[in-house]
């Protein structure tokens, strides 16, 4: 070999190390992220470094295994053997992440609203060009715009091409020609070829998608524009579906001769069908992005954008469907767009999509559901055309539990509806959900859900079997959970089987009832407890064993506590008062006092009002608590105030519990008699009395002033009035004590002897608690 080919062989060698850095969690996969960090090193002949190189990595080792019954330690194990770049002194901490791992809460990931957007736009089927565009030659493709129909696509789709590239935005917005030109052709030739219209729309949507170009397009008035084309090709469709159908009903009719006629045209209209649906999406996603101003939405709406958009719901198109629901979505925050909505077919096409198999379009149409179920008219709508059942389905399915139930809490504000989840899996499955929860808190959507529902006495029937009723106490009494105690509460108001039920917890619920207690449990347990009223319970040792009187007491004192405390304290009075050894046991402990300044303080309050004037009506029953009110205090003067009260129902306590103190204390009855009688001839009275201060006005009956003075004119001569004429309002009450005009409560068969009716009225009712299945005095109930 000559020397000038002779080849000097160098040998170079390269030193790779790997240095072990810090392990974390993934933010939101199951896996664990070891950063490390690599230096490279090129060793020359004599091993001395001639170049080095240094770069940090990261490896993802993912634990698809993992979930709550892995073993923790083992696992770790198995990561630090199986991976180098984790030194085996790190197995602590590996443990601890991988422990974090397993008990990081999905909710987490649940809660998170995800912004459902529709997909990005891609190029359309039959669009594609084999030629590159150039910005360079961006005046050639404008020339092309002038030529006909395929040329002017050609020239449109160069230019698209250029627009999908944000960097050449800028540059596409200064040259005013071509931007006129497209808008000219777009204004001129849409009609003539859907794939320009499409191409042309698309390029101006490149442009809404950044708020800085928005004045662009309204300057060449590029959105009217698009709500006229969408106008037209929704006009279009209908067309086409009628001229299918026709086709359709000729091919039934004459099988064999049309058949090539219909399978033709049906082909036609899907061909078609693709172009038009390319055109509206891309048409309607324009749209959605200008509808960022407030003004310009307005203008939309003007012109009919919602109901365009839900005549769009028909359609099968995924993608569509998904851009359309967001649109209507975003519309729906709107009251009168949410009214738009309501006056057209809007719930019953939303119902046609829900279930379907787009997870995408199922949720974003759930999102738009929530929305629209703040109106009382649109949730009557769901349940009708069948939503309730669909969406109790719904709460298996992990990605969509959330908002499904949310629409249901919705649902079950309405009392009307309440009683249809009895006919659905839905509460066995919210009671499977409660349970889950273990010892942490119950999400506040299902939990408020459960406590609509209990107030119905069906789907509280059905909480309470099996072992529901027990857990539910267990759960409840351990966590000192308020609002899982309202749902026991709403549950323990229905008479039957239910109430019953509470017989084993009594006990339980009385011993919550303190001042070391918080107060909002305080309150649901008190309320649970005056629901309870059974015959066969045993209050008199419940308050003895459980010392519950000077706690009562000491609660009605004015501003002792909250408003609401102090009520349920009132409430549970009234209960207990139905026992005769109970109401002597507050007799004697002052309560009936104590009660009445509360009622001068709470005398604006209906509520306060009504409730203690029924603990006097329960009072009143009994020796020893009548005495007490009759003779030491002034609570019949009060009620006889109260007779006339613009409350219905505190009128009608009140009338009772005063008929039983006429008939026990002839004093007060007559007092009573003559109040009754002014009231119930107040007006008579008020017309003599303006007619004689008035003495130049004539009578109505003449001029005769004697015809006043004649009372057989105005009374029948049956032989009950006195012969001088003289009536006074004891001729009202008759020999067996009862009072004409009034309710007629005669002693004899049905009465009790108080001239009561046998059946004492239910007690009033709260707007902490609600009855729907009964007859009760008070007029404010709410669901909770």
């Amino acid at each position: 070999m000559s020397p000038t080919h002779a080849l000097t062989d160098k040998v170079f060698l390269i030193c790779r190390k790997v240095k072990g850095g810090s392990i974390d969690v993934h933010p939101t996969e199951k896996a664990l992220v070891v950063q490390y960090e690599v230096e490279a090193t090129i060793l020359g002949e004599m091993g001395a470094p001639m170049l080095g190189e240094r770069k940090e990595c990261q490896k993802i080792i993912r634990l698809k295994s993992l979930n709550s019954n892995t073993d923790i330690a083992s696992l770790a194990r198995k990561v630090v053997d199986e991976c180098r770049l984790i030194h085996p002194s790190k197995l602590a901490e590996v443990e601890q992440l991988l422990y974090y791992l397993q008990n990081r809460r999905k909710s987490n990931e649940k809660k998170e609203k995800r912004q459902i957007k529709p997909r990005d736009l891609t190029p359309f089927e039959g669009m594609e060009i084999d030629e590159e565009a150039n910005i360079n030659n961006i005046d050639d493709y404008v020339e092309l715009l002038y030529e006909d129909i395929p040329e002017k696509v050609r020239g449109s789709t160069l230019i698209l091409q250029l627009a999908r590239n944000p960097d050449n935005l800028k540059e596409l917005l200064h040259n005013e020609t071509a931007l006129g030109a497209l808008a000219r052709v777009l204004r001129e030739d849409w009609k003539q070829s859907v794939e320009l219209a499409t191409t042309i729309i698309y390029i101006f949507f490149c442009f809404s998608s950044f708020s800085q170009f928005h004045g662009l397009i309204t300057h060449y008035k590029i959105g009217a524009l698009c709500m006229n084309i969408v106008e037209h090709e929704l006009k279009r469709y209908d067309l086409w579906q009628d001229e299918l159908q026709k086709k359709k009903k000729a091919y039934i009719l004459v099988v064999f001769f049309l058949k090539k006629d219909h399978e033709k045209a049906f082909k036609k209209y899907q061909g078609l069908l693709v172009k038009q649906e390319q055109l509206l999406r891309v048409a309607l996603y324009l749209l959605l992005n200008l509808a960022e101003d407030p003004r310009t939405e307005l203008k939309m709406r003007n012109k009919n954008i919602v109901l365009m958009l839900v005549k769009t719901l028909d359609r099968e198109n995924a993608e569509l469907l998904v851009l359309v629901v967001s649109f209507l979505k975003k519309l729906s925050i709107y009251l009168e767009n949410k009214n738009d909505m309501a006056e057209i077919d809007t719930i019953e096409k939303l119902a046609s999509l829900v279930p379907c198999e787009h997870e995408d379009l199922l949720n974003i149409t759930l999102r738009l559901l929530l929305n629209l179920s703040f109106d009382t008219g649109l949730r009557s709508k769901m349940v009708q055309v069948g939503l309730l059942p669909k969406l109790t389905a719904l709460l298996g399915n992990e990605s969509q539990k959330q908002i499904a139930m949310c629409i249901l809490y919705h649902i079950s504000v309405d009392d009307r509806f309440k009683s249809m989840f009895a006919y659905t899996d839905c509460i066995p499955q919210l009671m499977k959900m409660l349970f889950e929860h273990g010892e942490e808190p119950i999400d506040a959507e299902l939990i408020s859900f459960c406590i609509n529902l209990a107030a119905n006495k069906r789907n509280a029937q059905i909480m309470c079997e099996g072992n529901g009723l027990k857990m539910l106490m267990k759960r409840s009494l351990k966590l000192k959970d308020p609002l899982l105690m309202k749902m026991i509460r709403n549950i323990s108001q229905h008479d039957g089987p239910p109430k019953h039920l509470f017989i084993d917890y009594v006990g339980d619920l009385a011993a919550q009832i303190g001042p070391d207690e918080d107060e909002d449990f305080v309150i649901e347990c008190l309320g649970t407890l005056a629901n309870l009223t059974i015959p066969e319970l045993d209050w008199e040792l419940v308050l003895k064993e459980y010392n519950l009187v000077p706690f009562l007491k000491d609660h009605l004192k004015p501003g002792s506590a909250e408003d609401d405390l102090i009520l349920e304290v009132v409430i549970m009075i009234g209960t207990v008062s139905m026992d005769d050894s109970c109401a002597a046991m507050f007799a004697k402990s002052g309560i009936i006092p104590a009660l009445i300044e509360l009622l001068n303080a709470q005398q604006e309050d209906d509520e306060f009002v009504c409730q203690i004037v029924y603990v006097f009506y329960q009072m009143v029953f009994h020796q020893a608590t009548r005495d007490v009110i009759i003779k030491e205090t002034q609570a019949p003067a009060y009620l006889i105030d109260l007779m006339h009260d613009k409350n219905a129902e505190i009128r009608k306590v009140c009338d009772n519990t005063l008929d039983i103190i006429a008939e026990y204390d002839e004093e007060w009855g007559k007092k009573i008699q003559s109040e009754k009688f002014r009231w119930y001839n107040s007006q008579w009275l008020e017309m003599v009395e303006n007619r004689q201060m008035d003495e130049a006005e004539p009578y109505m009956y003449g001029d005769d002033s004697d015809l006043l003075e004649r009372p057989d004119l105005f009374y029948s001569a049956d032989g009950i009035i006195p012969s001088d004429g003289a009536i006074s309002p004891e001729f009202f009450h008759t020999q067996n004590g009862d009072v004409i005009g009034q309710q007629t409560f005669a002693v004899g068969a049905g009465t009790d002897g108080f001239g009561q009716m046998a059946v004492s009225p239910g007690r009033p009712i709260t707007a902490y608690g609600f009855r729907p299945d009964e007859q009760y005095y008070y007029g404010y109930a709410s669901s909770r």
